[in-house]
């Protein structure tokens, strides 16, 4: 806890989280357990975290619990362009170590999902934020895989070695995943997807030792990476 409270970025929470970890010190050293100890004891490794602009979470975090406008300069990696919108934000998302800003966007009159590594101007506003149900971020937000979000969902049905099958059992890949061991001790699981970017990687990682089962179109953009894949070779 005292790592995971340390690594929170700057916001709202950061007159809270400071008597906090100091609170945390002071019961691990009440039981004669040195906090130096601790934190040399355990470690918290985040592999996977992309850095984001400090000064961005700040405003951010104020315009999601205020429930207030901003305005944020966006980064497309994809386009290499940056584009400037009026968001509505609705919660921060902390997915796979990283940081996410889930916000009606007023540009393209959507839900969308920003990464704070991604954003590279913040401007505070004063209009209130526009309102989004719960019920409908959950369907456009966590009904397809990871944090790729749509409406059109599709279902993935992959199975993995006997051997594979050990460590994929006891994951979760999503909450609405249906899962079962066949007779020759395959592990077959089926879950939901919209953009099948993430689905995808994941695949890879435990290649040779899954198949795609279904859809075709699934198939197709696994078979296409492996392929492209080996051309870089």
């Amino acid at each position: 806890m005292q790592q995971l409270l340390g690594s929170l970025g700057p916001g709202l929470l950061t007159p809270h989280v400071e008597p906090l970890l100091s609170r945390l010190r002071m019961l691990l050293e009440r039981d004669d357990i040195s906090a130096d100890a601790v934190e040399k004891r355990i470690h918290i490794q985040r592999v996977n975290a992309r850095a984001y602009e400090p000064e961005h979470f700040a405003p951010i975090a104020t315009a999601v619990l205020q429930r207030r406008r901003i305005v944020i300069d966006h980064l497309n990696r994809n386009r290499h362009e940056t584009i400037r919108r009026e968001v509505s934000p609705q919660r921060l998302n902390y997915y796979r170590e990283n940081w996410y800003l889930d916000a009606w966007c007023h540009l393209r009159n959507e839900l969308r999902s920003f990464g704070l590594d991604a954003i590279q101007g913040v401007w505070l506003g004063t209009d209130a934020a526009q309102e989004v149900a719960e019920a409908d971020l959950a369907a456009v937000l966590e009904s397809g895989y990871g944090i790729f979000s749509g409406k059109d969902v599709q279902w993935a049905e992959l199975e993995f070695t006997p051997s594979r099958a050990q460590w994929v059992a006891k994951e979760t890949w999503h909450p609405q995943q249906q899962a079962h061991f066949t007779e020759s001790g395959t592990y077959r699981l089926r879950l939901p997807f919209s953009n099948p970017t993430e689905l995808v990687m994941d695949i890879l990682r435990n290649v040779p030792e899954v198949k795609v089962l279904g859809p075709e179109s699934l198939r197709e953009k696994v078979r296409e990476s492996l392929l492209a894949g080996i051309n870089t070779i």
